[in-house]
């Protein structure tokens, strides 16, 4: 199994389960901020590695009317705030090839969105600035496919690269968990991520904007941990009912932990065996 470094963090082979949390999108620097400090404290009691997550811009919206967030130059100084303040490591996803560049002056990692995750382009400018590359499985894709996205990483001469699943299409606005993903993209030697926000989304599930079901992110993420998951992405929010985007399927951070240690501690049997 290939380990990916993120700072001091190990993801892959026999390392911990790495956390991936944070709000959706960036809403202001001070939310930010708060959001990574308190999500810190959590994952150090229970001793999981953390990784800060929020995007600048949600550029794949089903309404032009729906929250995007502060944009490229606004959120990348966020999150330098977050990353200079917090210590830890950030993530993001980009939505152009033009912003890769950019993004890794900032960035820990660089996420490709699910919708974007057949395009060359982008993936190959991500991969070229030598920065780790998180891609997230395309809801219309097999999990077979995604070898296609890692050739594209390793063809820019970059190893770094982990595969995050996030459902699968499933009829009209909805999406199901197959959990022999996570066991097929393993056999990839890649570290594979479990992304229990997305898979509980109802895309287009409230007309103009994605419904989502976030009391089974807590079932889902002991079920993805059991089978091998090498990380857990969750969105989080403080007051998911009054977010700015996704709310349906973010956590509320008041549940971070009991979710949290239930899941490392099936991590941990499953790692042992």
């Amino acid at each position: 199994m290939r380990e990916v470094k993120i700072g001091n963090i190990k993801i892959g082979g026999a390392n911990p389960i790495v956390l991936i949390s944070g709000p959706c999108v960036i809403e202001s620097e001070e939310s930010a901020l708060f959001h990574a400090t308190e999500i810190k404290k959590i994952a150090a009691r229970i001793g999981i590695p953390f990784i800060f997550k929020s995007s600048y811009d949600k550029a794949n919206r089903t309404s032009v009317s729906s929250y995007r967030g502060p944009g490229p130059e606004e959120g990348l100084r966020i999150l330098k705030k977050v990353k200079e303040k917090t210590g830890v490591p950030v993530l993001s996803d980009i939505h152009a090839k033009e912003e890769a560049k950019k993004a890794a002056e900032v960035l820990d990692v660089i996420q490709i969105p699910a919708l974007l995750s057949r395009q060359t382009d982008i993936i190959t400018a991500a991969a070229k600035t030598g920065r780790p590359v998180n891609i997230k499985k395309g809801q219309f894709s097999s999990p077979w496919e995604v070898k296609y996205a890692v050739e594209k990483i390793n063809s820019a001469g970059n190893g770094s690269v982990l595969i995050t699943e996030r459902g699968t299409s499933f009829g009209y606005n909805n999406l199901v968990s197959d959990f022999r993903s996570l066991a097929i993209i393993k056999e990839m030697e890649v570290p594979v991520i479990y992304d229990a926000s997305h898979s509980v989304q109802m895309p287009g599930g409230l007309g103009g904007r994605s419904g989502g079901e976030r009391r089974f992110i807590g079932p889902l993420l002991c079920a993805a941990s059991a089978v091998g998951a090498d990380g857990m992405f969750i969105e989080v929010h403080d007051s998911p009912d009054k977010a700015l985007c996704d709310g349906p399927n973010m956590l509320a951070l008041a549940e971070l932990e009991g979710v949290l240690r239930r899941a490392a501690e099936i991590s941990k049997i499953a790692r042992r065996r």
